[in-house]
């Protein structure tokens, strides 16, 4: 019983954690990428994230500030810059 109840809390806290950690961003800038002209740009002080999605195959592209991490959830097909505090949570 205990393990389901700590389960169940740690599934709400990841979930809030999302919704928290995309709030403040416009999603880190996600595009698809299928030519070169659609890769996003980094600026200074930025990086370009890149990756390759295991499930689905497609190429994903971000722009994230340099010492931001590239966090990416294959199984749910989501991308995003992580916080320097809390990594990819």
């Amino acid at each position: 019983m205990q393990r389901g109840v700590m389960a169940l809390s740690a599934g709400i806290l990841l979930g809030l954690a999302m919704l928290v950690g995309s709030g403040d961003r416009t999603l880190a800038q996600q595009s698809s990428t299928k030519t070169a002209a659609a890769t996003p740009k980094a600026g200074k002080g930025e990086k370009v994230c890149r990756v390759k999605l295991k499930y689905s195959g497609e190429v994903k592209t971000w722009v994230c500030k340099s010492e931001e991490p590239c966090c990416v959830w294959h199984e749910i097909n989501y991308v995003k810059c992580g916080s320097t505090i809390t990594g990819c949570l």
